[in-house]
């Protein structure tokens, strides 16, 4: 059975860094599109970043240039680089897992892939 498991949330102040992963161990197969998305109180999903099969990433404007996806096949985990956080970025950070075409990985899929973690927590204070 497929189980994304995430790591890494907690607090910080505003301008902070934190790097959440995901243990994507049981997660295999073809056209494989793998990342995040995070989802504030009251606030619909918002997908982050998605790496697809060719290792391609695609990111959302609201997190370009200060977040990175990155992968370590190796250890079949997936991690998410965050720099210089606000408190708008305060939210439950979810893994996500799926199978699609390249065209159809994109950050926005994350919030309806196939497979998600149960969440991580992160809280920036101004």
């Amino acid at each position: 059975q497929e189980q994304l498991v995430e790591s890494g949330g907690g607090s910080v102040q505003a301008g902070g860094s934190l790097r959440l992963s995901c243990s994507t161990k049981d997660y295999f197969g073809s056209r494989l599109c793998m990342g995040w998305f995070r989802q504030a109180p009251g606030k619909d999903r918002e997908g982050l970043a998605a790496v697809r099969y060719d290792s391609t990433v695609d990111y959302a404007d609201s997190v370009k240039g200060r977040f990175t996806v990155s992968q370590d096949n190796a250890k079949k985990t997936l991690y998410l680089e965050m720099n210089g956080l606000k408190p708008e970025d305060t939210a439950m950070y979810y893994c996500a897992a799926g199978h699609r075409t390249l065209s159809m990985c994109t950050s926005e899929s994350t919030t309806y892939l196939d497979h998600e973690g149960q969440g991580t927590s992160v809280t920036v204070s101004s």
